[in-house]
């Protein structure tokens, strides 16, 4: 639409609304491009928080505004959107010309992640930067708190926001595709933003003081060391203190590169548990907290709601991510360790002093400042409560993509294969300064192994994904002499340096100075560990004696996966060489419970055993290799595995007791189910005639035989059951076609009660064998045949009946022989 000139903002308001909903996409974004274009900063001022909301909808998801996380290539308006979503496009010359003019929207503190909602609402100052100097106090009190954040924050914070916002989407579809309009949009931000060749454009707008003013203005004093890190002994500041601070001209270069990545760390990662939330405030933490809030009780502006009601006991945040977001995550880590591996050598190499540009600076310590504290616990959140199924590749690839830094250098790897290139030395600091990435979650990834189906391919493969990465050569040795760093005593290194672990700044943003760095490797090591588990963390080493055992218990499951995949296997191609044109016609064997092997499911049959076989076996040999196992060891342990295991049979059962209704599962039962290694034959147990009619039955001579054969068994059941008891031939021709052939084959029974093992062992005649279509067509080819022989139908009758019995009799004949060897 054309711009009047004459329009008030609130009747431009009111059509944008309306035109929303009758509109195509495609035309809003012309007319939106038009106005953004003519109209002032005072008049887009006001339509700018509604446009926001329209395009990634509500905080409280409500509305999903433009469904960024369903658009995808294939949709008509994927193109439209990203050009005028893109770092250079519409909308973000829209927040620019908006930030010129410096002004304010606010978001309330609900709508935060929930530690830093509660951080707040206790009366404490959040340790991010990024919201210091921007609460706005009502009268209401506390819980009534709002953000004022400009226009490029506020943008950003919904932009963020819309990933982890439950949304009601149409039925049927989901986000979560890696071509997403909001997956290539992060992208596309992370790139512009955090760009690791050359700098961050300039905006194309400005101030009458010639550049967009900084938002958050650091302090010389406070540099980027602080943020992310606890300390044994940090005393929060109170809310109604927020630290002021002087601008530094160093802060107009990035403060939109530094304002994207808080922005995108606090929202997407800074969510976890009450347990996890309680386990980082430390005793120390609270009693200084409480010291400082007990001075402050003579305030004059002190809320009405005590400070710290609600902080601890009531703060509760059911945080479930989404497999998309996660890949998301994983996304970020990807980028920030290319644009960190970015940084020049020159610059990596020189002294803290030495004089570096701004986004130098962030480069060299992006990583370990604003990620690992928040990655470390949300993964350690995913690893404990995701499901253990195969959507949990996306976490484990994130983990993965974090502890390998040395793969997004950008240099050529050359024809050696990844788990034959050895890690560089130079990444010896990186490992031992994320000791904990490496050791505590290799730990609760084990835990998870033991209880996963790894007879399923795409199990498998994790586990052999988790065994090639710390196979790597190198790898080891360096995560070793990083635990015996940690386990050095603290009397050794007291004569060296004197104890001064980092500790959080005090407010403010992060570049203009750096803190005193820490020469002791060993201090880097202990700062690390107690900033993530406390001072009173009780270490276990990944090369100690009791993850050796679990490692040795993971060892012994996958053993028993593959020989499990290969049974299956195997069962699967005997049954594919007898399902051949004459078992159809009866040649094959005719009990109504024969089935497929348990456990061979569509995933896990075919090529996806070779692959699961495949998978271990490399596995094993990488857990060998990284715990330096000896492989007379390893045989001894999978001989004994083997022969503990009877083999003869064409299955294993659980371990189970035998009780009064039947077996009983015992606990050793039970992780052999859930792991997949074993399971019962879930066969029908009740009365054979009363099963469902097939698809090769016909229901009218089922039911006509079933009377039938009731009749006769009620009638003559004694008499059969004398015939049966007989040691002569008669007894070995009734016992063959009266007695259930479940009691007299030579395969293992599955487990069923005492009262219906006996029902199945009486004697009986069954006639519904003659309802099938397979043995109706034999019968007429009989006839047909004995016709052709001109043969009469009593005859070929005759023919038929003693080609049974004689058949019924070697069948006897060979069984008794068999049971006597």
């Amino acid at each position: 639409m054309a711009a009047p000139t004459l329009q008030q903002p609130s009747f431009l308001l009111a059509n944008l609304k309306a035109e929303s909903c009758t509109k195509p996409l495609l035309q809003r974004c012309q007319d939106l491009l038009k106005i953004i274009e003519e109209y002032p900063a005072k008049e887009l001022h006001v339509i700018f928080p509604w446009l926001v909301e329209s395009v990634f909808g509500s905080l409280d998801g409500s509305t999903a505004g433009w469904n960024l996380r369903l658009l995808h290539c294939r949709c008509y308006e994927y193109n439209v959107v990203l050009e005028f979503l893109s770092p250079s496009g519409p909308m973000m010359k829209l927040v620019y010309k908006l930030q010129a003019e410096e002004y304010k929207y606010e978001i309330p503190v609900n709508y935060l992640p929930g530690p830093v909602k509660a951080c707040i609402q206790g009366g404490v100052l959040p340790e991010c930067p990024l919201f210091h100097n921007k609460l706005q106090f009502p009268l209401s009190g506390l819980l009534t708190l709002n953000l004022a954040l400009n226009p490029f924050e506020f943008f950003m914070f919904n932009f963020a926001s819309c990933l982890v916002t439950p949304k009601s989407y149409p039925q049927g579809h989901q986000g979560g595709a890696a071509d997403s309009a909001y997956f290539v949009l992060v992208d596309a931000y992370l790139k512009y933003f955090l760009p690791t060749e050359g700098s961050v454009p300039p905006s194309p707008f400005s101030d009458s003081r010639g550049s967009v003013t900084a938002p958050s203005p650091r302090s010389s004093s406070v540099s980027f060391a602080g943020y992310g890190v606890h300390s044994p002994s940090l005393l929060k500041h109170h809310i109604f203190h927020q630290p002021s601070v002087n601008a530094d001209p160093a802060a107009q270069e990035i403060w939109r590169s530094e304002t994207l990545l808080q922005m995108f760390v606090e929202i997407w990662l800074h969510h976890y548990s009450l347990e996890m939330y309680q386990k980082l405030q430390s005793p120390q933490v609270k009693l200084a907290l409480l010291q400082y809030r007990l001075s402050m009780s003579s305030t004059p502006c002190q809320p009405s709601t005590p400070p710290g009601s609600g902080t601890l006991h009531t703060y509760q945040e059911p945080f479930s991510p989404t497999e998309e977001h996660v890949l998301v995550v994983r996304l970020l880590v990807k980028h920030l360790h290319a644009f960190s591996n970015s940084l020049k050598p020159d610059t990596l190499t020189a002294s803290p002093s030495a004089h570096s540009s701004p986004l130098e600076e962030l480069k060299r310590v992006v990583v370990q400042r604003f990620v690992q504290q928040k990655l470390y616990l949300f993964l350690q959140h995913c690893f404990g409560h995701w499901p253990l199924d195969a959507s949990f590749r996306a976490v484990l690839e994130t983990w993965l993509s974090y502890i390998q830094p040395w793969r997004y250098t950008g240099e050529a790897t050359g024809s050696q294969p990844d788990q034959n290139r050895t890690v560089p030395d130079k990444w010896e600091p990186f490992v031992q300064e994320n000791l904990l990435m490496f050791t505590k979650l290799f730990l609760v990834l084990l835990n998870r192994a033991v209880r996963t189906d790894l007879v399923n391919a795409k199990n498998a493969l994790m586990v052999f994904r988790v065994a090639k990465v710390f196979s790597q050569p190198n790898l080891a040795d360096m995560i070793q002499k990083g635990e015996q760093l940690f386990l050095e005593p603290e009397h050794v290194l007291h004569h060296r340096q004197p104890r001064g672990y980092l500790t959080p700044s005090q407010g403010g943003s992060f570049l203009s100075s750096r803190q005193r760095a820490v020469t002791d490797m060993a201090f880097r090591v202990k700062s690390h560990v107690y900033a993530l588990e406390g001072q009173d963390c009780q270490y276990k080493q990944m090369f100690g004696t009791e993850l050796r055992g679990a490692v040795m218990k993971l060892i012994q499951i996958i053993a028993q996966a593959r020989q499990t995949a290969k049974r299956i296997s195997d069962h699967s191609s005997e049954a594919a060489a007898g399902g051949s044109f004459l078992s159809w016609f009866g040649m094959g064997s005719s009990d109504l419970n024969r089935h497929a092997f348990p456990g061979a499911e569509h995933e896990e049959s075919g090529e996806c055993l070779k692959k699961t076989h495949e998978f271990l076996d490399k596995a094993l040999e990488n857990l060998c290799q990284i715990f330096k196992l000896n492989p007379g060891q390893l045989a001894q342990l999978l001989c004994s595995l083997g022969s503990s295991q009877d083999l003869g049979s064409g299955r294993l059962l659980p371990d189970c007791i035998q009780g009064e209704d039947g077996p009983v599962l015992t606990d050793l039962g039970r992780q052999q189910i859930i792991s997949g290694l074993r399971r019962f034959d879930i066969q029908y147990q009740g009365d054979p005639e009363l099963q469902p009619i097939r698809s090769y039955e016909n229901a009218l001579l089922v039911r006509l035989f079933y009377r039938i054969s009731s009749l006769l068994n009620e009638r003559f059941g004694g008499r059969m059951n004398a015939l049966c008891s007989r040691p002569d031939l008669l007894g070995r021709l009734g016992r063959h076609y009266l007695v259930d052939p479940d009691s007299s084959s030579g395969t293992p029974p599955p487990p069923q009660s005492p009262a219906s093992r006996r029902r199945r062992r009486r004697p009986r005649l069954s006639l519904r064998p003659l309802a099938s279509y397979r043995l109706l067509l034999l019968l007429l080819l009989g006839y047909a045949l004995g016709a052709a022989l001109a043969l009469g139908p009593a005859s070929s009758t005759m023919i038929l009946l003693g080609g049974g019995v004689l058949y019924a009799l070697l069948s006897a004949l060979v069984r008794d022989k068999l049971k006597t060897h």
